[in-house]
């Protein structure tokens, strides 16, 4: 095996995820913090939610994207105005670029108790008021990466040679790695990166301060310097994790609710077109 130059990534920060009932039918808890703009640039925020049907109505987003993955249950998704949606289970992922705006739902099933990860990835300028799209990216369709003791599926970027078909408008590496006790998996990532790990399943140990986590926690990858980089992860138990990393933007952001613009007048013109009933007209 060819030895790799690339810098290898310590863990700068493990943080444990705690949800807390917001109503009967509804706990949540942050992943990513939303405030902390350029420390997690280009993400905003990430939430872990539990919840059924009629946790939440009919909402607007504008300058930024969603990305749901669902753990367990089933979601139905509808946009009120495109008439765009699907169905997303167990492993799963929508990617959902709000652009100029779009007004929506996520509604577990009849019955179902749905868990999942909701990732919002700031927009550049240059795209805030993008053409809105759905990508429904099902589990069973996603290019896999085989290792020995190890698959990584591909969501958006690449692992090694194994590259995903989604679409981006800012660079975007999303993996989910499935990995058998005793074995190790190298993830390659631009140095520029920003990134973070959510341990879904198991324990492990990750990057080259060998840093543990089990189940319930996230990993914010430590600077990959200005080339080439990666980051190892070792199975101590069957280790299921999501990698998310992308490239910076480094643009102004100021985000009030569900609307993530550049100024604050762009704020203002998204909450008055809402009002007004011309937000996605």
């Amino acid at each position: 095996m060819e030895q790799s130059n690339a810098m290898k990534r310590d863990i700068s920060e493990v943080r444990e995820v705690t949800l807390s009932h917001v109503s009967p039918i509804h706990a949540a808890g942050p992943v990513i913090e939303p405030g902390n703009w350029a420390k997690n640039d280009p993400f905003l925020l990430m939430m872990e939610d539990q919840f059924q049907k009629g946790s939440f109505d009919i909402h607007p987003h504008r300058g930024m994207e969603t990305v749901t993955y669902v753990i367990s249950g089933q979601i139905e998704h509808y946009d009120t105005h495109s008439g765009e949606g699907g169905v997303l289970g167990p492993g799963d992922v929508q990617w959902m670029t709000a652009g100029s705006g779009v007004e929506h739902n996520e509604v577990p099933s009849e019955g179902v108790t749905a868990h999942s990860l909701q990732l919002w990835v700031n927009l550049p300028k240059v795209h805030k008021m993008t053409k809105p799209r759905y990508q429904n990216l099902k589990s069973e369709d996603m290019p896999i990466r085989q290792e020995e003791g190890a698959t990584i599926k591909v969501f958006s970027g690449s692992s090694r040679d194994v590259v995903a078909p989604t679409q981006n408008y800012v660079p975007v590496t999303m993996v989910e790695m499935l990995i058998e006790p005793g074995y190790t998996v190298t993830q390659d990532l631009p140095g520029s990166y920003n990134g973070f790990m959510y341990v879904l399943e198991g324990s492990g140990t990750f990057g080259q301060n060998n840093v543990k986590a089990s189940k319930g926690q996230v990993l914010t990858l430590g600077q990959g310097g200005s080339g080439e980089s990666e980051i190892e992860v070792t199975a101590i138990q069957t280790l299921r994790v999501l990698l998310y990393a992308g490239e910076p933007i480094q643009e102004p952001v100021v985000a009030r609710g569900p609307f993530v613009m550049n100024t604050e007048r762009e704020i203002t013109e998204a909450f008055s077109e809402y009002r007004q009933g011309t937000f996605l007209k």
